[in-house]
């Protein structure tokens, strides 16, 4: 037997990763994933170094243009990157520092910026790192700066001046060229882009953001801009919704630096999840220290003036969060000069300060604003009232299925379980209809997967109060499979599967059921969406043969695809008609076999954006619906993602 010598471990074996390179080694780290999230993230990444210039006060327009070749320019009339001698790296430029060096920029000595959005310094050295070319022009003093970076980053030449700069201007302009090398895709998609510009025209009044598509059949113009800056966003996320009074209410508040404006309108409908949240001009969809102050001062605040001008009853217990923000759309826009952000994605503030400031705030400006308002304010407290009434309602309706479907005490009968008690393999498929509940319950892996039918389509949350979802028979089958409870009280550690897919027909009804089930996820469960556990299925649409094989093709762009590479195909193509015409061999083939199936991942990357989108579609106002729909129609394919 012959000896094997141990590895060796030593000085040699530390790997260096310099400059750039740690960035094209593990770019998830910084941008968070090398797929469409992680593309477009490059483009938040540089325009938000030009909001942090208007946050400033130093930048009015920022430009966005996509270019024929599929490049992205990013150009803004800020102060323009400073162009000379780094101290501490004097053959370098400042501009050329922060391209190529992390962790360099203005944003951490203080003299810079007052406050920012992009926390960790990284953002456009990291797009620099991450794209073929980048051409980086700068105009400073009356003179047209320019430099180019290749392969990652690499300087091509040293920042040289190319002329003067047009009469009075200033500012800076990237344009890059996304790797595909690294990206999975480097297609920006309009859509997704434009819904973060509005965002952020939203929360900095009078910016005005322009956004511009040169790519041949995709050409389009849009620009953003908001004098009323977070009292318009309020306004536009009320749109789909009936408001319970004109008046957007509005105030502001400072101390030591540190900001907080809050905008906020309450509807007639009955969400309570209407409270979006920023730091810096991040969305921190998961609240935080000036989220919490808020709550917290919003309760208290209308209890006392309930109290105070005896709409309250001595007799009757205070109202609860859940009564008084029922109905409420609100902004709260912080600017903080140290931000502490809890997670890689900036999800959750954790700066205490902030908590105190944005609850002093709300206590005295909002106790002014009902005085000022008493008409508004008495509406709203009228409201509160009937969804105190509603709740005590909702919560007899509760007990009645609470052993069975809130504590997991019992599974619907339904519900075919899979054997595996661990939540991390398991799988809950959502099936519509009991014939495709049938042929999935005979395909099924016993071990992994359960199926639950769901018979018809679901209520739509959105449109009715909480008593009357809890005696919905679907509703309770789904609250006691996944046995981890519903809304406030949901705790997303119980949830028993951490793939929950929804297994719908593709066709007009298989999509209304899924965009009801999502709806009643992203209302009553929606950590099940922040921590990525809801998946769409994606059942084909058609078959066809080749030989004596049955070939499954997911989409009409998967068939063009198909018999581009086939041209001389002569066999027919069958048109699925659903799920439940498929035996049992064919829907684990095409849909549930984990090595061949597709799924598409529910994220909810922008709150604010993911609300709006469902009060457009599930809400009362039908004109505004059939805009949405006729508006994206061309680009349906990605209402799910």
């Amino acid at each position: 037997m012959t000896d094997v010598a141990p590895a060796s471990y030593d000085a040699s074996n530390i790997q260096v990763l310099e400059g750039l390179e740690a960035v094209r080694k593990r770019p998830g780290m910084y941008i968070g994933s090398t797929g469409p999230t992680g593309l477009h993230h490059t483009v938040y990444e540089v325009v938000d170094n030009s909001v942090d210039e208007a946050m400033a006060g130093h930048c009015s327009v920022i430009e966005v243009t996509i270019l024929a070749d599929g490049r992205c320019r990013v150009v803004d009339d800020g102060r323009g990157i400073p162009v000379g001698p780094h101290p501490k790296f004097p053959d370098k430029s400042a501009a050329e520092v922060v391209l190529t060096i992390l962790h360099a920029g203005g944003k951490f000595g203080g003299g810079g910026y007052k406050v920012s959005g992009g926390l960790h310094g990284v953002g456009v050295s990291v797009v620099n790192a991450l794209s073929s070319s980048v051409i980086l022009d700068i105009d400073r003093d009356g003179i047209h700066h320019r430099q180019e970076f290749a392969n990652g980053g690499d300087p091509v030449g040293k920042l040289a001046i190319v002329g003067d700069s047009p009469a009075g201007r200033t500012g800076t302009s990237v344009t890059f060229a996304p790797d595909p090398t690294i990206f999975e895709t480097v297609e920006f998609r309009a859509k997704t882009l434009t819904d973060r510009f509005q965002m952020m025209a939203f929360l900095n009044a009078g910016l005005r953001i322009e956004f511009r598509d040169e790519r041949p059949g995709r050409e389009s113009e849009l620009a953003y801009q908001y004098e009323g800056g977070i009292r318009d966003f309020v306004r536009h996320l009320n749109e789909s919704k009936e408001a319970l009074f004109e008046a957007v209410g509005w105030f502001v508040g400072e101390e030591e630096g540190d900001e907080v404006e809050i905008a906020f309108q309450w509807n007639t409908g009955y969400n309570l999840d209407g409270i979006h949240s920023f730091a810096n001009g991040i969305n921190t969809i998961e609240g935080g220290m000036h989220e919490e102050g808020f709550r917290t001062a919003l309760t208290a605040t209308v209890n006392k003036y309930a109290r105070a001008k005896n709409l309250l009853k001595e007799k009757d217990d205070n109202f609860q969060g859940d009564d008084i923000r029922e109905g409420l759309t609100a902004i709260v826009s912080v600017r903080l000069q140290e931000p502490q952000f809890e997670g890689q994605t900036k999800g959750k503030l954790g700066n205490t300060s902030m908590r105190s400031l944005v609850q002093k705030t709300t206590n005295e400006s909002l106790a002014d604003w009902f005085e000022e308002h008493p008409k508004e304010a008495k509406r709203m407290v009228g409201k509160a009232v009937d969804a105190r009434r509603a709740r005590l309602a909702a919560q007899k309706a509760k007990n009645t299925v609470r052993k069975s479907a809130l504590d997991g005490a019992g599974l619907p009968g339904k519900l075919t379980d899979c054997s595996s008690r661990d939540p991390e393999e398991s799988e809950l498929y959502i099936v519509e209809g009991d014939s495709a509940g049938g042929s999935a319950k005979e395909a099924r892996d016993p071990h992994t997967m359960a199926i639950l039918p769901i018979r018809g389509k679901i209520i739509n949350v959105e449109r009715a109060r909480i008593e009357r979802m809890f005696k919905n028979t679907e509703v309770q089958a789904l609250i006691s499979a996944i046995g981890a409870g519903v809304g406030e009280h949901f705790d997303a550690d119980k949830i028993r599967y951490h793939k929950v897919v929804l297994l719908c027909d593709a066709d007009v009804d298989g999509s209304h059921i899924r965009t009801l089930l999502l709806t009643f996820f992203f209302r009553q469960m929606r950590e099940m969406i922040e921590r990525g556990y809801v998946y769409i299925a994606q059942p084909p649409l058609y078959s066809t043969k080749v030989g004596s094989d049955s070939i499954y093709l997911k989409d009409d762009p998967a068939k063009d695809a198909f018999l581009e590479g086939r041209p001389n195909h002569k066999n027919e193509f069958q048109r699925l008609k659903g799920l439940g015409e498929m035996d049992a061999e064919e829907l684990w083939d095409t849909t549930m076999d984990p090595d061949l199936r597709t799924f598409l991942r529910i994220t909810m990357e922008q709150a604010a954006i993911a609300d709006d989108v469902f009060s457009t579609l599930m809400g009362d106002d039908v004109e505004r619906r059939k805009e949405f729909i006729q508006t994206n129609a061309h680009d349906v394919r990605f209402l799910d993602i």
